[in-house]
């Protein structure tokens, strides 16, 4: 089935059948029931995401995979357990609250790194600056280790260039050289991640 079923205009055949002939099409495999039955209940699909998770693109991606999941479920309905509509709605609960699962375990996500970095002025508690530092956590992790090392050291545990030479042994030639290739390197891609969300 084409991800895009929401764009395929049913046959006016197809528009013109029953539920429980569009549900006995639909079973055997009839990809024009599917196009009807998207035509005839993804309104409803779409509203009921949009008012659970109250973002239209999250509900518009709900509906895709619903009726993705009609498609591959069909051969679960059974007629006599209910209408196919009511199918159709089951589905779109059920993967509603997989969206919202997904949303709750990002926040948790969020709010681990952030708590992670233990600091303690007011702003680290504005959730677009807890989004900046996860941003920094992922990227600082991708830095080579004695980068990563020089710079946890400076930003987490407040120590000068100096102090870290004793803490690590390394000449202090070293220490700089590390703390500024991890910096541009850290700049750099920031900068790339910061540019590729303006043109997405």
């Amino acid at each position: 089935m084409s991800a895009q079923t929401g764009a395929v205009r049913p046959s006016a055949a197809a528009e013109s059948l029953t539920d429980e002939e569009l549900a006995r099409g639909l079973v055997a495999g009839d990809e024009d029931c599917l196009a009807a039955a998207y035509h005839r209940w993804s309104p409803l699909v779409h509203g009921l995401a949009r008012r659970s998770l109250g973002d239209t693109k999250e509900a518009e991606d709900v509906t895709q995979e619903v009726f993705l999941g009609v498609w591959r479920g069909r051969r679960g309905f059974r007629p006599e357990r209910g209408t196919i509509g009511g199918w159709i709605v089951g589905i779109t609960r059920r993967t509603i609250a997989d969206a919202l699962s997904a949303r709750t375990r990002h926040l948790h996500l969020v709010a681990a790194a952030g708590s992670s970095l233990a600091l303690a002025e007011p702003a680290a508690r504005k959730p677009e600056t807890t989004l900046d530092r996860v941003l920094v956590l992922h990227e600082l992790a991708r830095l080579p280790a004695p980068q990563q090392r020089v710079l946890r050291l400076t930003y987490y545990e407040d120590l000068t260039q100096t102090q870290i030479a004793r803490r690590t042994g390394w000449p202090l030639g070293t220490v700089k050289s590390h703390a500024r290739r991890g910096l541009h390197q850290l700049r750099s891609r920031l900068q790339d991640d910061e540019q590729a969300d303006h043109y997405t």
